[in-house]
């Protein structure tokens, strides 16, 4: 079983909710988090998408840190090609001067997916080819060791410890690697193609300042129930999802399980439904349990982020309970400070050192 397990949260809209309740599913599914265990919770970055309400992830994880005590807190990612380097650096400098110790900054090279989005960004598919030197800068500003503009500083960054993970997507990897930078890396499903992208990181790594040596998160979709079939059921609104966005160019909020089996799908969206189910790792504990056995053998990844979206908020809850269980999670963390209500302020966080 992994050692360290951690939870990405995407606000993931529901059919009849508003986002505003989306993103108040994700503050509280933090709480739970907090309380049974995790290492980790991560918020993510998405623009103009109908069914994710989580635009401004790092407004967000402000919210997550200050109604949570001791689980660490980031992004899984903010997309630096649509940010200036210097902004991202005095956004996690001021989280982790509230919340010392428990912030995370989780950063991507993705930029808005269609074209109207990257306009309103001001932003281009060549920007992302830029996204090692922009990730150089941010990290110099951070570390003070940034030299292009000498007069200015990243207060109140400058020289704090706010430990940076890098998103393998396309060259993410590679660059991860020569920056000395942990790797977060998935999803499950294609697991040949995660474990051929892991033995690449691992063989080129430098290590740096930042990494000895290098550090492995691989993040796939788990549904864990007292079925298997209650399980697959958990998986069914998002799929039902993906399956709807590659027919019609719109990604949605989530439906219930129920409405979407009774669906008259064709054959086109059946056959996109059903791959969208495939692969993921779900079923009773103990197959779960085993499965994640499997992957942590073939990876030999050193943490699970685990990103499952459903619409039923109370399977899910139980999902994330049964999860910490089968992986001792409560047993090896010390009791979150935090439970059905937030600490007196930002600053009750108590602190706890970096990975």
């Amino acid at each position: 079983m992994f050692r360290e397990i951690s939870v990405l949260d995407r606000s993931r809209t529901r059919e009849g909710h508003p986002a505003s309740g989306a993103l108040r599913d994700t503050v509280e599914l933090a709480r739970a988090a907090d309380r049974l265990g995790y290492r980790r919770f991560w918020v993510s970055e998405h623009h103009s998408v109908p069914g994710v309400a989580g635009s401004a992830p790092t407004v967000l994880a402000a919210a997550v840190a200050g109604a949570t005590g001791r689980i660490r807190v980031g992004t899984g990612g903010v997309m630096l090609p649509n940010h200036q380097p210097l902004v991202v650096a005095e956004q996690f400098g001021v989280l982790e001067a509230l919340f010392p110790g428990r912030i995370d900054m989780g950063l991507g090279r993705s930029v808005g997916f269609t074209g109207g989005i990257r306009r309103a960004l001001g932003r281009d598919t060549a920007d992302a080819d830029a996204f090692e030197e922009q990730l150089a800068e941010l990290l110099g500003w951070i570390d003070g060791t940034q030299r292009a503009h000498p007069e200015v500083h990243a207060r109140p960054a400058e020289g704090l410890r706010i430990p940076a993970f890098v998103l393998a997507t396309g060259e993410g990897a590679g660059i991860a690697a020569r920056a000395g930078l942990p790797l977060v890396v998935g999803d499950l499903r294609a697991r040949d193609r995660v474990v051929e992208i892991i033995e690449g990181y691992r063989a080129a790594f430098r290590p740096s300042a930042r990494g000895a040596e290098p550090y492995v998160v691989v993040s796939g979709t788990v549904a864990v129930a007292a079925t298997a079939e209650e399980a697959r059921r958990i998986l069914v609104p998002e799929a039902w999802a993906l399956a709807y966005s590659r027919t019609r160019g719109s990604f949605p909020p989530l439906r219930p399980a129920g409405e979407v089996e009774a669906l008259a799908m064709t054959a086109k969206e059946r056959e996109l439904y059903e791959g969208a189910l495939a692969g993921h790792v779900f079923g009773t504990e103990e197959q779960v349990a085993a499965e994640l056995e499997r992957v942590r053998a073939a990876t030999g990844a050193d943490e699970l982020l685990v990103t499952t979206s459903t619409y039923d908020r109370t399977a899910l809850l139980d999902s994330f309970g049964r999860l910490a269980r089968l992986a001792g999670l409560a047993r090896t963390t010390a009791p979150a400070t935090a439970s059905a209500t937030p600490p007196a302020g930002p600053l009750a966080a108590a602190p706890r050192p970096a990975p």
